[in-house]
């Protein structure tokens, strides 16, 4: 690392500010496929999360870029193959939804298929699932705008914002959203599939992604799964802006070498395309986002025309029946009960029996990526013992 990149690293770390020019890299609409938007942006004031006063890109997107290719999601039995699947319970990994896959989890007790192999598949915007283990596949609002702020000039926070379940990402190069994690099956009981290029459909109808798709192979292949992603895959090349306004690349820099010191949000300051500066990388793992953002969002930075889902202006109407779920939903930051996104039923009751909260007993239980929990240590962190733990939780979905 050159001098001038250690230094521009350090100071990153420091107090909230604009980032030295040389580390700062200003979004240009030109660098988004000509698709992306269906109206030119503007660039608007805005406000952003710490109360200064700023200016950002507003841009609106439709519920899918002109052309873009996707699913496929659930498979409707056991003979086909469906997309992706990031499991995170007993034997977790990386997995296509097909038979092998399905056989598994209902070895595992979550049965997602009939006894003659007909797989459980739900559009949760228009119904709520009937069994207790079904794979979503949501059907579309071709209605539905997207509008996003991004900062012009990105301003590093004092301390980075963990993005946890659902949590904002950023938008991709051709218009598309980029969420983190997906709703566990272990909180939800059900499977909201992703596509090979690691996207589905909100229940507002509109697609979005949670994964950098233009270098998911990368991934596919370290974790042995048959897929592709039919988008152009290069491990070097700018995927994205983040909600903080710093650039997103893939795995690797320019010159296809592995990206190295990276902070605990994937990124540092380095030579890209668009000239020194701070920028994320993917990993090589999925999901292949940063676990966290170092800058500072703008406010009201998502909203959609959509009836139900994230940023929903106009919950209930057309027969979409999910509520709108706040910008960070998920079970730490406010995600509905038992829905996609949120703790299952009895939760909240099981921490008010132990006289804590939700998040402090979420917290005990660690992040349900890593499988089941030790409830051993999980006991000892909230000072009581296993068995009162056990007494309190509600059984997992279906169990």
């Amino acid at each position: 690392m050159s001098p001038t990149t250690t230094r521009l690293a350090l100071l990153a770390l420091a107090s909230p500010f604009i980032l030295p020019a040389a580390a700062s890299a200003h979004i240009h609409p030109d660098e988004f496929a000509p698709s992306a938007f269906i109206e030119a942006p503007e660039t608007v004031d805005c406000t952003l999360e710490d109360g200064s006063e700023a200016r950002c890109h507003r841009i609106t997107v439709g519920y899918l870029p002109q052309g873009l290719e996707i699913g496929p999601f659930c498979p409707a039995t056991l003979d086909d193959v469906g997309g992706i699947w990031d499991w995170d319970g007993e034997n977790a990994g990386l997995y296509r939804v097909d038979r092998t896959f399905l056989v598994m989890l209902d070895e595992l007790g979550y049965r997602f298929f009939d006894d003659d192999g007909t797989v459980h598949v739900v559009d949760i915007a228009t119904q709520q699932p009937a069994d207790d283990h079904a794979c979503i596949n949501v059907s579309a609002d071709e209605s539905v705008e997207i509008t996003m702020l991004l900062p012009v000039n990105p301003v590093m926070a004092e301390t980075p914002a963990m993005l946890g379940v659902v949590g904002k990402v950023g938008v991709s190069l051709d218009g598309v959203p980029i969420f983190s994690d997906a709703p566990s099956v272990l909180m939800t009981g059900h499977m909201p599939a992703l596509d090979t290029c690691g996207g589905h459909i909100d229940p507002g109808g509109w697609y979005h992604r949670h994964a950098t798709s233009t270098d998911i192979d990368t991934v596919f292949e370290g974790a042995g799964v048959a897929a592709h992603c039919a988008l152009e895959q290069d491990s070097s090349a700018q995927f994205g802006y983040a909600f903080d306004g710093f650039p997103m690349f893939g795995s690797t820099e320019a010159d296809g070498y592995p990206a190295i010191d990276l902070d605990d949000c994937n990124g540092h300051v380095g030579m890209t395309v668009l000239g020194e500066a701070y920028h994320y990388h993917a990993s090589e793992d999925f999901p292949n986002l940063p676990a966290c953002l170092v800058g500072v969002q703008a406010q009201n930075n998502f909203s959609t025309t959509a009836t139900a889902g994230i940023g929903a202006t106009r919950a209930g109407q057309d027969g979409r029946n999910e509520p709108p779920r706040p910008m960070n939903g998920g079970p730490m930051n406010g995600g509905p009960r038992g829905g996609p996104g949120g703790p299952p039923p009895g939760f909240e009751q099981a921490a008010e029996s132990l006289g804590i909260t939700p998040q402090a007993l979420m917290e005990a239980l660690g992040d349900p990526r890593g499988g089941r929990p030790d409830l051993a240590a999980a006991a000892a962190r909230l000072g009581i013992t296993e068995g009162e733990l056990r007494a309190a939780l509600p059984p997992p979905p279906g169990r």
